[in-house]
């Protein structure tokens, strides 16, 4: 079926395991707060861009109300819907974040883990971030959280390739990455998540690094103000020390 939104397939090759990714709800809890507690008018609306399987929204819905979901997966759409029999005021919305368009308008539009990054060109990253600005209303803000790529460089120590590992709380789990830097800024990622029963699955993601200078100017261009940088979501500021970033911004 055509549906003129453009697929990477990421969702495709991480259903089913998507949230062992990501294994420790306090990351989550923290980002959940760190946005209810920056939205300006959670009346006006909210949007998430790349909503994906819906980790954030579903908790941020039972705090500021209702929250638009746009992904371009539709895997990840499938397993929101699942998970929206258990409850949470969400609307999955099968869509491009470079060309998204509605009639709506939001108090808050927010891209978390690393979605803007999956855009791999800095004129996808900026059509994105133009698209999310035009659907702010007046006073509207929009949060962006993706890699920080002053620290993804340290990670490699000067080498185009490395490999570490994140040990899970459960016996023999974990996920193992090998981690590439290619030409363009862009940074490949193979992820081997070893499970308690002893089989594994592996997913691959390409992404292109940006800084927070990269991220404010886009924003200016679409006419948002930077507001604030942070390297956790409790409101830490900024550190080039720091695997994500967050970053801010206001429509006048």
């Amino acid at each position: 079926m055509v549906t003129g939104v453009a697929d990477i397939g990421y969702g495709r090759q991480f259903e089913g395991w998507y949230d062992r990714l990501i294994p420790d709800d306090r990351i989550t809890a923290e980002a959940v707060k760190g946005l209810a507690d920056r939205h300006p008018a959670p009346g006006a609306g909210t949007l998430e861009f790349g909503v994906g399987t819906g980790r954030i929204a579903l908790p941020l819905s039972r705090s500021v109300g209702h929250v638009t979901g746009v992904d371009s997966s539709p895997e990840m759409l499938d397993a929101l819907r699942v998970k929206l029999k258990d409850g949470g005021d969400v609307t999955p919305v099968h869509g491009d974040i470079r060309t998204y368009t509605s009639e709506s308008r939001y108090g808050m539009v927010y891209s978390v883990c690393a979605t803007l990054s999956c855009l791999t060109t800095p004129e996808d990253q900026r059509r994105a971030v133009r698209r999310a600005a035009d659907l702010l209303v007046p006073g509207g803000r929009l949060v962006v959280e993706t890699h920080n790529k002053p620290a993804i460089l340290k990670l490699h120590e000067g080498q185009t390739r490395t490999t570490y590992f994140v040990p899970y709380p459960e016996p023999g789990t974990g996920v193992q990455t090998h981690s590439t830097l290619l030409d363009g800024g862009l940074w490949h990622c193979s992820h081997i998540l070893y499970q308690a029963d002893g089989t594994t699955r592996v997913g691959n993601e390409l992404t292109r690094l940006t800084t927070p200078e990269d991220v404010d100017g886009y924003a200016r261009a679409a006419g948002l103000e930077p507001e604030a940088r942070m390297s956790r979501w409790d409101g830490t500021p900024y550190s080039e020390g720091a695997p994500m970033f967050m970053c801010s911004y206001v429509k006048p």
